[in-house]
């Protein structure tokens, strides 16, 4: 059974930063996308903030561009998320995902506040 375990959220001043770590265990296919999700309280809604996906290309969303960095270290099966230059509207609860043919793996979420 794949679990997803994510790190390193907590309270930071706006402009800080701060790194997300998701470490996968588990059995699953060499071929899956990585990506990073964010739920914005109280909505359920979790919207895409950024991807790897299995052929190697990185996308954002367009409010984090030059600010985020979604990086992986395929070895040790973890996805990072580096966010700098944060702001109030970055808070949320971020969410790691994996995903492969035919199943789809999510974090527990990790929450993230921005707030002076």
């Amino acid at each position: 059974q794949v679990q997803l375990a994510e790190s390193g959220g907590g309270l930071v001043q706006p402009g800080g930063s701060l790194r997300l770590s998701c470490a996968a265990s588990g059995r699953f296919s060499s071929l899956y996308d990585m990506a990073w999700y964010r739920q914005v309280p109280p909505g359920e809604h979790r919207s895409l903030v950024a991807i790897i996906r299995n052929i190697g290309t990185i996308e954002y969303v367009d409010s984090v561009k030059g600010r985020f960095t979604i990086s992986s270290d395929n070895a040790k099966r973890t996805v990072y998320l580096q966010m700098n230059s944060l702001k109030p509207e970055d808070t949320g609860v971020y969410y790691c995902n994996f995903e492969e043919i035919g199943a789809d793996y999510w974090g527990k979420g990790i929450p993230v506040t921005v707030s002076s």
